[in-house]
Order: C-alpha cells, then structure tokens, then sequence
C-alpha cells in the first residue's frame, strides 16, 4: 500500500478532536481524523450532558458526540476508524502507523486522545455506569441534589470533588481504602471541617447495590473484613484518570503522570508541528468545554506552523 500524504492528522475523536477538524476543515487543511479505541471520547459512555452551552435542555452525551462528528464531515474532514499504533516524530513529514498496517505521513499531527477514568474493576461499577454511578461529580453532581452519595478516593481530585457534592447533597459518604489520605493538609482540613461528609477510613467499596439504578453499597473493612451496607442514590469514582498518551512516549514530553505537556498558553508540544488538546494534556479542569476549546487552539496553531513554514501537501 502506498503511504497517503496528510496535511493535518488528527488522532482521536472526542469534544478536542472534532472542534480541532472543524476548525482545520474550514482553514481547507483537509483533515483525516483518526477515531480511535472508543470515537467519541468518554462523552460516549456519558449520558446527560447539562453543562455545554447552547443546550438549553441537555442532551445526551453520543447524540453530541455524533452532531459534532457531523459538524466535522459537513466541512470536509475525513473521519476514519483505526488506531494509532505507532508514530516517528524525528522529522517533517511525521510519519504514523495505523492498526500496526497502514502507514501515513503528515505535516502536521494534533493529538486528542484524551484520558480514561480509572475505575474499581467491580462488575456493578460497569453494570450501573450512568445510572447512579460516575467518574465525574462536576459533570454528573446536579442530578443527585438532596440525595445521599459515596465517593471513593484519597487523594486530592476525590477531596475537590466531595466537596463539591457536599453542597449540592445532603450527605456525602468518602470511602479511604487507607488510614490516612494522599491528599494535600489543605484539602484534608477542608473535607474534615464539612459537616455533611462522614469519611470512612479503611474502607473498600464490595459491591454497588441496585438493579437500574444505584440503590445502596456494600462496604468493607479493610482490616477486619466486616461488611455493612449503606443506602445511597448516587456512587463517584475518583480514584485517578490515566491519558491515553502512551504511543507517544519517548516522543513528546509529558508529566510523571503521563499528560502532554503544552507551552503556557498555547497547543505547542516539544516537537514543531505536534499539537496536543484535549484531556490528553489537562489534568486540571476535564470538561467537554474547555476540551473543545483547546481544539480549536491546537487547529488555529496547525494553521499558523504550515503558514510559517509555507509547505502544505501537495
């Protein structure tokens, strides 16, 4: 197969990818998107989305996933199904293996893959994910207002977002796997100074309980192995999310945690004509506005590379 020639390839297809090949369409840089291990990003496994401005009364998290793809074609980008496998970022034109078989050159890549939330690996987790259950109280917290909820988590992410709950619930439960907590003092004092937030030390969540929707926990102690069960409508995962960055390791610069580092205020990674955008490279706020808005940073900063550097694809 002979190698195919790309203006601007984007890798991955979530709120980032999509705005960053609207944007890269419409600048006629003919975008190949590559859609990745699961198009559409986490939104996809996502279902009321009440926080993205310009739906008034929600909407469902494929539906925007699939409008923005639409959005995308509509301009002229190639939206295509296959994974990354493999890439070579030692020279222009960058060249990208796709499902370890088809291989690409491009002249400029901005990457998207975004981040995965880390779950407990209990099988009711999955069985009620979006039905009471959640990797993002910031996202999903309004639905369970008045309600009791548990999140588990020890670090500062979990204590931010209990928090969080703790003023839109009426109690929040903080499952600790530990005796003591990862997080900061600061963030520690705060939880612990919270009246409606019972913390649970050694503690590990045994089962969530409820058939279509959470209904309740069985929790266990982690040094005397009693189990006890305790009535919630809501459950938050916030034990960590992990970048989906890692083929491109060895390449481009991340944190110790494996998130993209960008220049301040720009898409720029360490290698000229590599943008990343995206949860791949914000640990910080995740939420599908600020994700598209630094697609559309990352395609306007493709557009001003190959203009500088005055070379586009035949």
């Amino acid at each position: 197969m002979s190698t195919q020639n790309i203006e601007c390839l984007i890798i991955g297809s979530g709120p980032a990818g999509y705005t960053a090949a609207i944007y890269a369409a419409r600048a006629d840089m003919k975008p190949v998107m590559y859609a990745g291990m699961q198009p559409g990003g986490q939104l996809t496994i996502t279902t009321d989305v009440e926080n993205y401005p310009g739906y008034p009364d929600g909407i469902m998290g494929p539906e925007m996933m699939e409008l923005f793809r639409k959005q995308a074609e509509r301009f002229g980008t190639d939206v295509r199904y296959g994974m990354v496998t493999k890439v070579d970022f030692s020279q222009r034109p960058f060249k990208i293996e796709v499902d370890e078989s088809q291989h690409l050159l491009a002249e400029t890549v901005i990457i998207a893959t975004g981040a995965s939330a880390k779950w407990l690996g209990i099988p009711s987790e999955q069985k009620l994910n979006g039905k009471g259950v959640s990797a993002c109280a910031v996202c999903d917290g309004f639905f369970f207002r008045g309600k009791e909820v548990a999140i588990v988590g020890a670090g500062d992410t979990a204590c931010e977002e209990a928090s969080y709950l703790a003023k839109i619930c009426s109690k929040v439960y903080m499952l600790v796997r530990r005796d003591s907590f990862r997080a900061s003092k600061a963030m520690q004092h705060r939880v612990q100074n919270t009246p409606n937030i019972e913390i649970l030390f050694n503690t590990e969540t045994d089962e969530i309980l409820g058939e279509n929707k959470v209904e309740g926990m069985r929790v266990k102690n982690s040094q005397t192995g009693q189990t006890k069960e305790i009535a919630i409508q809501g459950f938050f995962v916030a034990i960590g999310h992990q970048p989906n960055t890692d083929v491109f390791k060895g390449w481009i610069d991340m944190d110790e945690t494996g998130y993209i580092k960008t220049l301040p205020g720009t898409s720029k990674t360490n290698i000229e004509g590599v943008f990343a955008c995206g949860d791949a490279q914000d640990k910080v706020y995740r939420q599908a506005v600020t994700a598209a808005g630094s697609g559309c940073m990352a395609a306007l900063d493709a557009e001003r590379f190959l203009a500088a550097n005055k070379h586009a694809v035949a």
